[in-house]
């Protein structure tokens, strides 16, 4: 029960095949007190469904590319239940024909689109909550990352280059977060089927090259990259801060 006492926010909760959706579940089961923002509130009655599991939970509607939406998610939040203990940042998006197409081919606005999306969010939620006083002192803000932001994987073109700006704004977050005592990190998990992996062209032959190559033999579930979010969301990972952690079955050490 890691995280007994703690309040923690899940953003961009979207089924139950989603990371966010794998972390929530560990992080329930580890004694969290969750809350979720999603998109759309004509997602709701589906999105409380999917979420009726974890009792006391609350669940806002929230577009993390607007500021003022999510000045009034955590105005709402700290009015709700005070302070939290910890963030997941699960958002990302980019326009499906900038992954279908050669990178080249990537237009001003879809680029615009997948860094605002993915990668500036993720600012945006660390200087609000700051701001609004809504985190505890020790609290911890986890993303998601993935190893398309170090190597080229075809499919993945801007994706990646977001989610390079992604990690290499965690280390900066790290920086001016850590003099008020809150950490900020990444897990970079292994593929998964989830919906947005669908977008990626030939994604179940990247499956296959980790199930062959990666140290484990074998790809990695949302429970397992879950339980590597629950770590850092609790105070047994206090002196870590500024890393990306991989939950990826070791692929990413592999040279071929």
């Amino acid at each position: 029960m890691i995280l007994k006492d703690k309040t923690i926010l899940i953003m961009g909760i979207r089924n139950k095949w989603s990371i966010a959706y794998g972390a929530a579940k560990s992080a329930y089961e580890h004694g969290a007190k969750l809350i979720f923002t999603f998109m759309g509130e004509d997602n709701r009655e589906k999105i409380e469904e999917l979420l009726s599991e974890f009792e006391g939970f609350k669940a806002y509607t929230c577009d993390a590319s607007n500021d003022e939406e999510l000045e009034n998610l955590f105005k709402n939040i700290k009015n709700d239940y005070g302070k939290i203990d910890g963030i997941l940042h699960s958002i990302a998006h980019a326009n499906t024909e900038d992954l279908r197409n050669d990178f080249i081919n990537t237009s001003k606005d879809g680029f615009s689109h997948a860094n605002d999306v993915s990668a500036y969010s993720l600012v945006a939620v660390a200087r609000i909550a700051r701001d609004l006083d809504v985190l505890n002192e020790n609290a911890s803000i986890t993303a998601l990352t993935y190893y398309g932001s170090t190597k080229v994987l075809p499919g993945y073109n801007v994706m990646g280059v977001a989610k390079a700006a992604l990690e290499c704004s965690i280390r900066y977050l790290a920086d001016n977060l850590g003099p008020i005592g809150i950490r900020v990190n990444a897990i970079s998990a292994g593929p998964i089927k989830t919906l947005s992996a669908k977008g990626i062209k030939d994604f179940n032959s990247i499956l296959d090259i980790v199930e062959e190559k990666a140290p484990l033999r074998r790809n990695v579930t949302t429970e397992e990259v879950g339980n590597a979010v629950t770590f850092l969301l609790s105070d047994m990972s206090r002196a870590i801060t500024g890393q990306i952690i991989y939950a990826d079955s070791g692929y990413n050490i592999m040279g071929l």
